[in-house]
């Protein structure tokens, strides 16, 4: 188990657990404070999280900014790679392909989700992470697939 995932585990189930995790990772990377998230799920190879339409996130129309979309899309992704990528590893973002297929008008949910955990070796690769992010109504407004590298940690 991964130190988050180890931290995800002890908090999840505390009544506010949910939120006080979500806002120690927003400690850690402010950035990501733009979207308010919250983690609502998270295990290996799946995380999910939501963000709420709040004036922060809100474009010149009124819906979601497309880059807070992104934004929640990078927390999902993150949080899945954190508890995914064991601690003889690490990741790094590399790139990032979007598909804004609907207007988002409404709080979002992000669904970071490998199709197969892989196997972590002594030799760098790149690891797509599709994600997913739909409405309240269960409608698919953005899809992305953010690929990380990962590496073996170097010995100390």
């Amino acid at each position: 188990m991964t130190p988050t995932l180890a931290r995800w585990s002890k908090l999840a189930g505390l009544p506010g657990g949910k939120q006080l995790f979500s806002a120690a990772v927003c400690l850690r990377a402010p950035y990501f404070r733009t979207v308010l998230p919250t983690v609502r799920e998270l295990r290996p190879g799946h995380c999910e999280v939501t963000g709420p339409l709040w004036w922060g996130a809100r474009n010149h129309i009124g819906t979601f900014h497309a880059i807070a979309a992104c934004n929640l899309a990078e927390f999902a992704m993150g949080m899945l790679a954190e508890a995914t990528v064991p601690a003889t590893h690490r990741w790094l973002p590399k790139g990032m392909t979007v598909a804004y297929v609907a207007k988002a008008e409404t709080g979002l949910r992000a669904v970071a989700e490998l199709p197969e955990l892989t196997e972590f070796g002594d030799e760098g690769f790149d690891l797509p992470v599709p994600v997913t992010i739909l409405d309240k109504h269960g409608k698919t407004v953005v899809t992305a697939t953010i690929t990380i590298w990962v590496t073996k940690k170097k010995a100390q």
